[in-house]
């Protein structure tokens, strides 16, 4: 294991500081890769958290540019960059905090090709997408190379996060949650709105428990789905079967 530099244990020191991560888990971090799924609102405190913490490769995956209505709650961009690629933003804004983290910025559509190829490579895969179409491509990809998939949601007050894991055989992926045969309303910010703050605490969330995996500290979120009111501020914890006859996890 490659020793940390006098600048990293400077950088990272808060973390080394901690019992639980030490040099050791920040170690593991630096040699981590990240694979996220959009770089909207919950991509962009994702992408920034993942960064300062030293997560040391990043490949971020949007397809989309950024616009002047996403500025309200999507902290990885600005107004100088209107136009310009989300992935590509957001690889600058870390560049601007962590120049020493590698970060990739495919300007592409996270497509079931595309991720067969990028989540082979990842250590954890962070679902920031905004439908299910991706969602399920996403888990899809994670059941199949076996990597834990760190998935979170949010629209008007309403938020959620879940990791789902398939290394482990007792834990449901997230097509045991919601099944790719069932119609579930597709509802989008433009038309529904959300709260902007909501995004950056689901967000941070995300980044949280893919940094415990990373670092392989705590308790992660698999089998249980954490839904949070945003106007009452109020967390729900509801426990996450798996299903046998789940058409994507269950012959595993």
């Amino acid at each position: 294991m490659r020793r940390m530099n006098d600048d990293q244990l400077l950088r990272y020191s808060r973390h080394v500081l901690l019992d639980d991560i030490g040099i050791e888990g920040q170690t593991r971090l630096l040699q981590g890769h990240a694979l996220v799924i959009g770089a909207g609102g919950l991509g962009s405190p994702v992408a920034l958290y993942l960064g300062t913490a030293g997560v040391g490769r990043i490949t971020l995956v949007d397809h989309d540019t950024v616009d002047l209505t996403n500025l309200q709650r999507q902290i990885a961009h600005n107004l100088s960059r209107l136009g310009q690629h989300k992935a590509e933003s957001a690889r600058q804004s870390i560049a601007a905090i962590n120049p020493d983290v590698q970060v990739r910025a495919l300007c592409k559509r996270a497509d079931a090709a595309l991720l067969d190829e990028l989540v082979s490579s990842a250590d954890v895969v962070l679902d920031c997408s905004d439908n299910f179409k991706t969602r399920h491509a996403v888990n899809a990809a994670c059941v199949k190379h076996r990597r834990p998939l760190v998935s979170g949601a949010a629209i008007g007050f309403d938020g959620q996060i879940s990791v789902y894991d398939s290394r482990n055989a007792a834990t449901p992926c997230y097509a045991c949650l919601f099944p790719p045969d069932t119609a579930f309303e597709e509802v989008a910010c433009a038309t529904m709105g959300v709260f902007a703050p909501l995004v950056g605490i689901i967000g941070s969330m995300q980044a949280a428990e893919a940094l415990k995996l990373l670092a392989g500290i705590g308790q992660p979120l698999a089998g249980r789905l954490l839904m949070l009111d945003g106007r009452n501020m109020h967390f729900d914890e509801v426990q996450l079967p798996r299903q046998a006859g789940c058409p994507v996890c269950g012959s595993r």
